[in-house]
């Protein structure tokens, strides 16, 4: 049946193109309303791609000789890429649970205080109080000592949301005094001492040759992440059917199924394509007895790092939390509406701080990853990171009104700050002009969800 105008008449071919938009236009809206993906995670997966690609050809321009060559770029590689996605893990767990912060509309302005203070006190236990108790290099140490930090980030974690929920004090005091507090707590512990070595397996948190899983066990890890993507995709799909919801097209969840699993074999062959460096593979295959090539050098790929595997799981129990568990359903309740919320008989004050409960214990993981990285806690862990955590989740599309908001999104918004801050660094840019470089997206970020939400009100 032809298209028509008010009046009933037929509209020509023109009309009707300018109508139902271009060809390609409708094939994009098309595809996004079958799969029911996020505009505003497209947007970052396309915003991601273009500073990779440009950070790849100013570094290639920078470090090559001569005519423009690809190949000399030093973004686009595996050893980069690697490293950014062990600089990221530790901001991507801590925004995981920022979400739900934003999303219930508060804050938390201490997370790099707290992140601080919680590396002080594992260090303390492991290197300082637990080996008068336990003999040197016990198995247990490193295992008590991330007990330590998640508990301590909980604790404090609840004390800010017992102020903020019970006593009435706005987030943005309660947490700033935080920033404050905890920054002073965590040189109090030492008296401003840094303390290094940590324990060796509690280093492997941290990532490095040893703190990943080679190839064997990250294919492993890449073929069970793509049957659990299938499977996910097809309980879904159940799930719909049973509460008689409409379904999506069987091309749609294939074809997520295809995009997502090809992500996954994307990861694992750039991990497993960077070696390990050559002294100490060459020290790995005199320990083990494995002849030494004459010509080249002993491949041993590093495969996924733990920080990142860790990152990911966390990421994978957050958005089921946020997703499927009741909780999570109260949580965007109290964002969307508190009132009304509060009417239906949902006890804000207790979930509101337990969502700083959980954002505590996360800062508690997250400052495990980082301090083995570092093999040290000083004083100035975490300095910043509470900027890097909201920015990651205010820009992977969690409004600060509350309410709105996306684990993956926030996954994305880490990847994205680490992947300028890595860029930047690479071209030599100083410390100063890279703060500039995200306050600017920060600030535009909440811009475009402004106005995101004005389009849709």
């Amino acid at each position: 049946m032809a298209n028509k105008d008010d009046a009933g008449a037929a509209l020509p071919p023109a009309a009707r193109a300018h109508q139902q938009g271009s060809g390609p236009a409708r094939v994009l809206r098309g595809f996004v309303g079958a799969t029911e993906i996020d505009v505003r995670l497209i947007g970052m997966v396309g915003a991601i791609a273009v500073i990779w690609i440009a950070f790849h050809m100013l570094s290639a321009w920078r470090l090559g000789s001569g005519p423009f060559d690809w190949d000399a770029g030093a973004f686009l590689t595996p050893r980069n890429l690697w490293n950014l996605s062990v600089q990221f893990s530790s901001i991507a767990v801590m925004a995981t649970g920022m979400v739900l912060v934003i999303v219930t509309r508060n804050i938390d302005l201490s997370v790099g205080s707290v992140l601080g203070f919680v590396g002080m006190l594992m260090a303390f236990t492991q290197v300082r109080l637990l080996p008068e108790w336990l003999e040197l290099g016990h198995w247990s140490i490193w295992i008590i000592s991330v007990l330590v930090g998640i508990v301590a980030g909980a604790i404090i974690g609840g004390l800010h949301g017992f102020i903020i929920a019970f006593l009435g004090v706005p987030a943005f005091i309660t947490t700033l005094g935080g920033l404050l507090i905890w920054r002073g707590a965590a040189w109090w512990v030492t008296s401003g001492q840094t303390i290094a070595p940590m324990d060796p397996t509690y280093r492997l948190i941290g990532g490095g040759p040893s703190g990943a899983l080679g190839a064997n066990l990250t294919w492993a890890v890449g073929l069970l992440a793509c049957g659990l993507i299938a499977g996910a995709l097809f309980m879904a799909r159940r799930q719909r059917l049973r509460f008689k919801f409409t379904p999506r097209p069987v091309w749609a969840e294939v074809t997520l199924a295809v995009i997502g699993c090809a992500i996954v074999i994307g990861v694992v062959l750039v991990v497993n394509n960077y070696p390990w460096p050559v002294n100490i593979a060459r020290n790995y295959a005199a320990q083990n007895g494995i002849e030494w090539p004459e010509e080249g050098s002993l491949f041993i790929p590093h495969g996924l790092a733990y920080p990142v595997l860790i990152a990911l799981s966390v990421a994978v129990a957050m958005t089921f939390i946020a997703r499927r568990t009741r909780f999570g359903r109260y949580v965007f309740a109290i964002g969307g509406n508190p009132e009304a919320a509060n009417l239906a008989g949902i006890n804000t004050k207790w979930v509101t701080m337990k969502v700083f409960m959980l954002m505590g214990a996360l800062i508690g993981i997250s400052s495990s990853i980082a301090t083995a990285r570092l093999n040290a806690a000083t004083n100035n862990t975490g300095t910043l990171d509470e900027l890097y955590t909201i920015a990651a989740a205010v820009i992977g599309g969690t409004s600060l009104g509350g309410g709105v908001g996306t684990i993956a999104g926030a996954l994305l918004g880490a990847l994205l700050m680490q992947s300028l801050q890595s860029g930047m660094v690479l071209m030599g840019l100083e410390t100063p002009i890279q703060q500039i470089v995200v306050g600017v997206v920060l600030v535009l970020a909440v811009m475009i969800d402004t106005y995101y939400r004005r389009r849709t009100a």
